[in-house]
């Protein structure tokens, strides 16, 4: 693993962290709970398209925070992405 992934999977941790909101990346038919810095460390490659399932009570906070942090680091989103 990379420094960037190392860098992605740390930002991404730590901003999950910081919700009350339940934050889990689905992969293929893998979900992850993005708060778990051992799921994501085995998970989060490049090459894969994520769907993220947020939900709770600041998840509309939650949502564009992630979805920032995906961007920022070249990880993509499933285009037929829905939030809960």
């Amino acid at each position: 693993m990379g420094g960037l992934e190392t860098k992605a999977i740390v930002e991404i941790n730590q901003a999950a962290n910081q919700f009350q909101s339940s934050i889990v990346i689905q992969v293929g038919t893998r979900f992850i709970d993005v708060k778990s810095i051992l799921g994501l460390s085995v998970t989060l490659f490049n090459n894969q398209a994520y769907k993220l399932d947020i939900h709770g009570p600041d998840e509309k906070e939650a949502i564009e925070v992630m979805k920032r942090i995906f961007e920022k680091h070249d990880l993509k989103l499933d285009r037929g992405q829905t939030y809960n």
